[in-house]
């Protein structure tokens, strides 16, 4: 399973992060490329406790539903809403100019990626808590996740 805790899986990430344009085509969804960009940046620095997330409603067997979505061998699916804090039409950071967002979310990624790891992991909003190597899994996850829906 690729998680980002191996080296070659995110270098693999920053490569295809490389690629992405101002102007890449969204296969789905209402994101643009930047606010992609920034909404990558504002989960990174939720995991991290540098931005406030808010909980998802509803209970449902935490533990169950994260294993399915970190472990379970399928691609997540498109138009799951995002917290409102992470949405960048709502409360996400507003995009600035492309390029310093994208070296914003390679540095964070190295932060967050790092040992020893200088910040504490927050809840996540929908999976509650998660050890290192669940945050390492999500994060491959969902940065795999949004460069796919810009077809890369």
């Amino acid at each position: 399973m690729k998680t980002l805790s191996d080296p070659e899986v995110k270098k693999d990430i920053l490569q295809r992060l490389e690629t992405l344009q101002p102007t890449s085509s969204r296969r789905w969804g209402s994101m643009s490329a930047h606010q992609m960009l920034c909404h990558l940046c504002d989960s990174f620095r939720g995991s991290m406790g540098e931005k406030p997330l808010s909980p998802a409603p509803g209970y449902f067997a935490r533990g169950v539903y994260k294993w399915l979505a970190l472990y379970l061998p399928v691609r997540w699916p498109h138009g799951v809403k995002t917290r409102p804090e992470m949405d960048q039409k709502i409360g996400g950071t507003p995009p600035v100019n492309f390029e310093s967002d994208r070296q914003d979310l390679g540095r964070l990624l190295d932060r967050f990626s790092a040992q020893p790891r200088e910040f504490q992991w927050r809840p996540h909003p929908i999976f509650g808590l998660m050890s290192d190597a669940d945050w390492m899994r999500w994060a491959y996850l969902h940065m795999d996740h949004h460069l796919r829906q810009f077809g890369i």
